[in-house]
Formats: C-alpha cells, structure tokens, sequence
C-alpha cells in the first residue's frame, strides 16, 4: 500500500521528495496563478504578450540567481507602470508618433526607473538592513500586506461579474479540493479550479447553452502558429536608436516614469515580509533585501529592453504557497521554464487568451483574500498594540488611502510627473507617520518577534 501524502503543519520545504511528474504540476499551478494578471498587461499597453510571457520566466530565473536560490517568488508584470506606458504615448503623439512607435521610449524609461533598484539595494548593503528595516515595523509591513490584497479584489470581483456561476464553480472547486482533497489533489487546488470551471464553460459555449469564450480569441486560437518567435526588433526598447530618434521623448519618458520605482520598491519590500511570513523564513535577512532588490530591478530591466513590461514579485504566488504550504523554490523555478517554453508556442498563449474572464476572477477572489490574511496574522502575531493612538493612525491610514485611492475617481494620485498607486501612496504615508510619530512599539533588531513583521521566534534556515 502506498503512503499517503501529507503536509506538515510547517509545509513541504523539499519538494523533490514528491517526485518530478508531483513538481511539474505545481510548477504548472503557480504559472496559471500567474498567467491572468501578468497577460493583462500586455493586453492594456499593446506589449507582446509572448514577450511577456517569456520575460516574467526568466526575469524569474534571474531573481533566483540574485536571492541565491532561497525565495519562492515569481515575477510577474508589474501594474505600477500603467500610467506611465499611458503618458508616454500622449507624450509620442505630440511628437507625431503612434501609440505602438511611442512604447518603447516608455519602455526605456522603466529601464531607467529600474537602474533605482541598485540604489536602494546599495543603502541595505552600506548601512544594513536593521538601520533601514527600523521603517518598515509590523504596524506599517501588516497593514500594507492587507491591502494589498484588499485593493487587488476589486479586479477579481469585476472579473467574477463576468459569469459568477463560472466564478463560483472555480472557487467551489478551489475550496473543495484544498479543505477535502487528499495528496496531490490537495496541493494543486487552483490549477485545478482553473481547468474544472475553463472545461465546463468550453463545454457550455460549444453546446450554445451560454456564450463564456470571446468569438475573436478563439478565431485567433484557430489561426496561432505552434511555434513562433515571441517578440519582434521593432518593439523592443533598444529600437529606439536608430533613424527617428527622438532624444526629447526619451528624457521625457525617463522623467515621466523613473518616479514610480520608489512606489514599486516599497510594494517590493513589502512582498518580501508577505513571502517571508507565509514560509518562516527571514529572507530580508538571509539572502537580504538587497539581494532581492537588485534581482527585481535587473529583471525589470531585461524585460523592459526587449518590449515586455516591468516585473515585479507577485501576489498570486504568495496566495498559492499559503494555499498549498509547498514552499520550496525549485517549484517556482519549474514554473518559470514552463513559462519560457511556452512564450515560444502562439499556440498556447491564445489558448490561455481565451481563458474565461470568470475563470480568472474566481482563482483570484481566492488568491487575493488569502494575501490579506497574511497581513492579518502578520499583526495579530506580532501583538501590534492598538490601544496606541499611534498604532491605530498608522494603520487607519494606510487602509483607507490604499482602498480609497483605488477606488477613487482617478484610481491614482497624480504628484508631479508621477502617477503613484494607492498602496504606494499608503505605503510611504505609514512610513513617515511611524518615523515622526512617539510612541514607538519597539526597537528594530532587538525586538526579534517583530523583525519584518514575521514571527521568527522558531528560525528556520536549512
């Protein structure tokens, strides 16, 4: 009789004992998790969804390098850069240049906006990452970490709005296989949940009960190559530089889009004390955050100088390793050359275009929530004390000009030549009121239960 599958309360750190065709499937899960979100994108700015595809695999694999193999985090496209890519493109039209000839001067741009990934990993090295970290306590990291979560669930309601009984079917599916399901059923919910409720609406749009797939997606399904290039020269950044340039929509651009890397850093940070928190381990400190930094930043700007947009750690991901409590990176990496392989392959990439919008929304109704949960029991863990005014500013604050921005008339506040997201605007409000404000809980470094808001009180570092 074969051995059941059972998951540690601490989870599967060592995912080889599983075996490869178990590793491929998760592999496969985080790259669905992924997928919707990251092709969304491409979708809004005109970028080559390939290319994306193909940069988020192996921006990925360079983050590993960079954090020396111990983080499981999938990069992804980054939504910071949305304004940017939109601004530019009205910037290009003055200068009688198409939306399509204007994105890669915007993707030069985030090049530059990349390069201030350095320099903050510079400062974590120089001064250490305890003088730095004393910003980001758990009344900051916590708060932030919910609404993360809070403020991506608008999309996943929108997307769920599309056909709920599809969205409820993916969710019911999650939710079953994750609470009921035993061995590999139980760790691969949402892979599940994505291919259950993709194969009752293909079904049903086959059968002409109900119209869940676009007509014009599966057109472009039916004609996609198998095999095929993932992006062209001339829509990448580098093609800039030649006859037509245009050095002012260049400095334009840079200045128009370098600002939002110091939203993008703080979000970074705080998906590290997500991820750190979700696995138990103090990856700010080992292999630190400027190891992580400079991974996301030099990510970003590969992608971007081959026409994919920025990158980022991703959410999603975060979701499923606290859904499934595999935390071991060599699954992530897997997902990573699933990814590649595939941006390769049209074919593919239309197949997952047609993806019903519902199927998207109710994975991620479940990846979202489970991100905030994080950033609750990041709070309760580290017995944040809320009978301080102070305490209860801080986080009163950052919830409401996280969610209120989002969901504001603007869903952004314009400063300058930036466009900052709420989580962004939040982020840096919580930051500065818990360095200006007294009161202050406790002391970075010697406090070790609220290091990173993640308790680490049982280390962790095999």
């Amino acid at each position: 009789m074969k051995n059941k599958l059972v998951i540690p309360p601490e989870g599967i750190r060592d995912a080889r004992k599983l075996g490869i065709p178990k590793m491929l499937l998760l592999g496969a899960q985080h790259m669905f998790a992924m997928f919707g979100a990251t092709i969304l994108v491409p979708v809004l700015t005109g970028l080559s969804m390939s290319a994306t595809l193909l940069f988020a695999g192996l921006g990925t694999l360079l983050f590993h390098l960079f954090a020396k193999g111990k983080v499981p985090a999938f990069l992804g496209s980054s939504f910071a850069f949305l304004g940017g890519y939109a601004t530019v493109k009205t910037l290009g039209a003055q200068y009688g240049l198409s939306e399509q000839q204007s994105l890669p001067y915007a993707c030069m741009g985030v090049v530059a906006a990349g390069l201030l990934y350095f320099v903050l990993a510079a400062l974590f090295k120089l001064f250490g990452v305890n003088r730095v970290m004393k910003f980001f306590p758990p009344i900051v990291t916590g708060p932030i970490i919910i609404a993360i979560g809070l403020t991506l669930s608008g999309s996943a309601i929108s997307n769920c709005s599309a056909n709920w009984w599809i969205a409820l079917l993916a969710i019911a599916i999650v939710v079953v296989c994750n609470i009921w399901g035993k061995g590999m059923v139980k760790i691969v919910p949402i892979l599940l949940g994505v291919v259950g409720s993709y194969a009752v609406a293909a079904i049903l749009n086959a059968t002409g009960a109900a119209q869940l797939l676009d007509p014009e997606k599966i057109q472009k399904l039916q004609e996609a190559a198998w095999i095929g290039l993932p992006f062209q020269w001339g829509d990448t950044g580098l093609s800039i530089f030649g006859s037509g340039f245009n050095s002012s929509l260049l400095i334009s651009s840079i200045i128009t889009i370098m600002p939002i890397a110091l939203a993008t850093m703080v979000e970074h940070i705080g998906d590290m004390c997500a991820i750190s928190s979700s696995v138990g381990e103090n990856y700010l400190q080992d292999p630190g955050l400027h190891r992580t930094l400079m991974g996301d930043g030099f990510a970003t700007i590969l992608a971007s100088l081959f026409g994919a947009p920025a990158n980022t750690t991703y959410g999603e991901n975060t979701g499923v390793l606290n859904l499934t409590k595999v935390y071991d990176p060599r699954v992530i990496r897997i997902a990573a050359y699933i990814a590649i392989l595939f941006s390769f392959c049209p074919k593919f990439v239309a197949l997952i275009n047609c993806m019903p919008t519902a199927t998207i929304g109710g994975v991620s109704l479940v990846l979202y929530g489970m991100i905030s949960a994080v950033g609750v029991r990041n709070v309760v863990e580290n017995q944040v004390d809320f009978t301080k005014s102070r305490n209860v500013i801080i986080a009163a604050l950052i919830l409401v000009l996280a969610i209120g921005i989002k969901y504001g008339a603007n869903d952004a506040l314009s400063i300058g030549f930036a466009s900052l997201s709420g989580i962004a605007v939040a982020a840096l409000v919580g930051i500065i009121l818990n360095a200006v404000l007294p009161g202050k809980d406790y002391e970075f470094g010697k406090d070790h239960k609220g290091d990173t808001s993640v308790n680490f009180e049982v280390g962790r570092n095999d």
